[in-house]
């Protein structure tokens, strides 16, 4: 059995149903066995979906099929499978989307155009389609409210723990749910979301204004984690909005009612990054990373992730070593304005770096006790200006390497 991070949360969040949402799961063998590895969501007819997707250029076959049918504007299914990520797959690959898609349409009798396909687990194995034909017709039937939970264990793969977030804000004088699930441990260095987060509403909001607040909030959220700097050839973040909470739909981005809306759903994509970032393949250390003093937020941005991704800051913190050195090699390398000289460098509340040296004040054994704890907070001053970012990572141990040297055998 896989040993759970240490950086787990006691429990899975209760997570509220989402009015016009049903969830269900089912064991199609696709590579698992005596384990869920398929989960359909049902959404009432006329909800508005958005998506953000993987900037690789060699996406999959299901990322393919989103950003096609994402044109509608509207969806009726959403199927995951884990255990076969469907990528590097060629025709055969599009064959299995366009056979599971007919699959499930029939099964719900909608088009094919209304629904979505995510996949997740090995690259370059066919996926066999026909899997999905003996569950199908049972998903769309037996799907319920509230599954929350089995959805988010289905998706797994190298993941030790299920994860999800929720919210509920006021809507213009009407509570609207938010809820949340994503996986994600290994292959996450996101580039317009991670690799797989689905996320359902009550609100009333149309396709194209939710098109917006989703790849605004992405950008606050999944594309501040990173745990190896590989992006995925998967990477889906979608969501979707029923309506169901009654009133016209927000048609425009200034809409009023928007305005608490937009900080719950950064809330919950956050929430949802940062366990991934706790959930990373080996991982027995979780990290921040903030910058400040930049130049502009995305020079501090690009500045933070190259701290978060360097191996030797991550081992570093592994061995719960205060190696400021590594800090100072990875804001060097970044290729962003820097001045060495008005550099300061924190490991939490202890300055360990100041004017491009050594703090006067630095004493080794108070750093070398904080260094002990779980939750590690690095801290770089530049000094030359308002930008700012804020990432999440990982440290990098042993295990990470024995769960990805054999991760096919």
């Amino acid at each position: 059995m896989t040993k759970v991070s240490p950086l787990a949360p006691e429990r899975f969040p209760e997570l509220p149903p989402v009015a016009g949402v049903t969830i269900a799961t089912a064991e199609a063998g696709i590579r698992y066995r005596n384990r869920t590895d398929v989960m359909l969501m049902l959404f009432e007819p006329g909800t508005a979906v958005a998506g953000v997707f993987t900037r690789s250029r060699c996406p999959s076959a299901p990322v393919d099929w989103c950003r096609s049918a994402l044109s509608g504007g509207k969806a009726r299914v959403l199927v995951v499978n884990s255990g076969n990520a469907n990528a590097f797959t060629g025709a055969k690959g599009r064959e299995a989307t366009e056979r599971t898609a007919a699959l499930a349409a029939s099964a719900a009798g909608c088009s094919e155009g209304e629904v979505f396909l995510a996949s997740t687990g090995v690259i370059g194995e066919p996926l066999d389609a026909s899997r999905f034909g003996p569950v199908m017709d049972g998903l769309v039937r037996d799907a319920v409210p509230n599954l929350w939970e089995d959805a988010a264990r289905a998706i797994m793969t190298t993941d030790t723990f299920p994860k999800g977030a929720s919210a509920v804000v006021d809507f213009g004088g009407t509570p609207v749910t938010i809820c949340g699930i994503a996986k994600g441990a290994g292959m996450i260095a996101p580039d317009m979301a991670t690799m797989l987060s689905f996320v359902a509403t009550d609100a009333p909001i149309a396709s194209h204004v939710l098109q917006d607040l989703l790849s605004e909030a992405t950008a606050r959220s999944f594309n501040c984690v990173t745990v190896d700097g590989d992006t995925s050839t998967s990477d889906t973040l979608m969501a979707f909005a029923t309506g169901r909470a009654g009133g016209t739909p927000a048609d425009r981005a200034d809409d009023p009612r928007l305005a608490g809306f937009r900080t719950a759903l950064d809330t919950v994509l956050q929430d949802l990054a940062r366990q991934v970032a706790r959930d990373g393949e080996g991982a027995t250390k979780f990290i921040t990373v903030d910058v400040e003093g930049a130049e502009s937020d995305s020079s501090a941005h690009c500045i933070g992730l190259s701290i978060a991704n360097s191996p030797l800051v991550k081992t570093a913190v592994a061995g719960e070593d205060a190696n400021w050195g590594r800090v100072v090699m990875a804001v060097g390398k970044a290729g962003e304005p820097a001045d060495r000289d008005r550099l300061a460098i924190h490991f939490g509340p202890i300055r360990v770096a100041l004017d491009g040296a050594r703090d006067p004040s630095y004493e080794e054994a108070v750093t070398s006790a904080y260094m002990k704890n779980q939750d590690i907070t690095i801290r770089v001053e530049l000094g030359l200006g308002s930008g700012r970012a804020r990432i999440w990572t990982c440290d990098l141990t042993g295990e990470y390497i024995a769960i990805n040297a054999d991760y096919r055998s």
